[in-house]
C-alpha cells in the first residue's frame, strides 16, 4: 500500500538537527504506508488515525534552529508514543517473546486496540483480517520505534549539552470530539488545546502554565492535563529535575482542517501556524531554570 500523500517507502522518519534548546517531535503525522502493512481497511479509513498536517503547522521550526523529528510511518502501523511493552498478544500468531505491561490502566488501552500496534480504529473497526507474525511485530519495532526514539533522545541530549537545559514539545492533534472507541472519555468535546506534562512530572509546572497562558492570550480555549496528560515520549524524556522539560501539545483539528476530507481550512490554518511560531519564539527566550 503506497498510495499516500508522501510516498517515500524507504524512509521511516525525518530528523533535522537544531542549535537551540528547543526540540519538537511529531510521532503521529506520518503518511507513508508501508508495503507490508497488510491492513484490511481502505486508506481513507486508516488515515483518520493520523495527526494530519501537524508537520505543516510546525514546518518553520528548522529555519529557527529548532530540532525537528517526524515519523513518516503512520501511527496506525506503529504508535511511537507507546512503550514497547504495550502489546496485544492476541494480535500475533505465536508467543510474543518480550515483556508485556501489567499496568491495568495501560492494559485497558491495549484491549481497546490502541497499543503499540493498533488492532482497532477509533470507531472500533478491525484493522486486520489476519493475525500478524511475531517477526512482523518485531520488525516494526526495530525499523520504526527504535530509530525514532533514538532520534528524539539524541536531539534532546544535544540541546541539553549545548545550553544546560532542553524544552521538548511533543506535537499532536486531536479530533474535535473523542471517538466511540477512544482510550479516554469517548464522546468528549475537546478544547482548542490540551497541554500535558503528566501532572507536572515531565516539565516544570510553571513552564506548562505559561504555555497555557500564552495560548489563552491568543484567544484559545486551553485545558491542562485533561483529558490528555502525555504518554510515552514525554514520560520517557521529560526529567525536569535534570532541566529536561517535555510537554505534550494537542491541537483540536477543527481549528485548521476539515475532519472528514482532511483538507486544510483557511483562515484557521494560517492563524494557528502564526500563533505556534510565536509560541516557539517565546520558548526560545524562556529559560526554565529561572522560573
Amino acid at each position: 500500500m503506497t498510495d499516500s500523500p508522501r510516498s517515500k517507502a524507504d524512509q521511516r522518519f525525518s530528523a533535522q538537527p537544531g542549535s537551540t534548546p528547543v526540540v519538537l517531535d511529531s510521532p503521529h503525522s506520518g503518511t507513508v504506508y508501508p508495503e507490508d502493512f497488510g491492513a484490511a481497511l481502505p486508506l481513507d479509513v486508516l488515515r483518520q488515525a493520523e495527526d494530519t498536517h501537524v508537520e505543516k503547522l510546525y514546518d518553520f521550526a528548522p529555519l529557527m534552529g529548532v530540532a525537528w523529528v517526524e515519523a513518516l510511518f503512520p501511527r496506525i502501523y506503529l504508535d511511537a508514543n507507546r512503550d514497547t511493552t504495550e502489546i496485544d498478544v492476541d494480535l500475533f500468531d505465536g508467543d510474543w517473546p518480550h515483556d508485556v505491561t501489567e499496568d491495568e490502566v495501560t492494559l485497558q488501552k491495549v484491549r481497546l486496540g490502541k497499543g503499540l500496534i493498533w488492532r482497532f480504529t477509533d470507531d472500533g473497526q478491525a484493522i486486520y483480517e489476519r493475525q500478524l507474525t511475531v517477526e512482523e511485530g518485531q520488525r516494526r519495532i526495530s525499523e520504526c520505534w527504535e530509530p525514532y526514539h533514538a532520534a528524539v533522545s539524541d536531539a534532546i541530549d544535544a540541546a541539553h549539552a549545548r545550553h544546560g537545559y532542553s524544552i521538548h514539545i511533543n506535537c499532536h492533534s486531536m479530533p474535535s470530539i473523542a471517538a466511540s472507541h477512544a482510550t479516554l472519555h469517548p464522546g468528549l468535546e475537546h478544547a482548542d488545546f490540551v497541554i500535558g506534562d503528566r501532572d507536572g512530572t515531565t516539565a516544570s509546572p510553571a513552564l506548562s502554565h505559561m504555555v497555557c497562558d500564552f495560548l489563552r492570550s491568543r484567544g484559545y480555549d486551553v485545558e491542562y492535563n485533561h483529558p490528555y496528560k502525555g504518554v510515552e515520549l514525554v514520560r520517557r524524556y521529560g526529567k525536569p529535575e535534570e532541566h529536561r522539560h517535555s510537554i505534550q501539545i494537542e491541537i483540536n483539528r477543527r481549528i485548521y482542517m476539515d475532519e472528514e476530507t482532511l483538507e486544510i481550512q483557511q483562515p484557521g490554518f494560517d492563524k494557528l501556524k502564526h500563533d505556534l511560531r510565536e509560541l516557539v519564539e517565546w520558548l526560545l527566550k524562556t529559560d526554565p531554570r529561572k522560573l
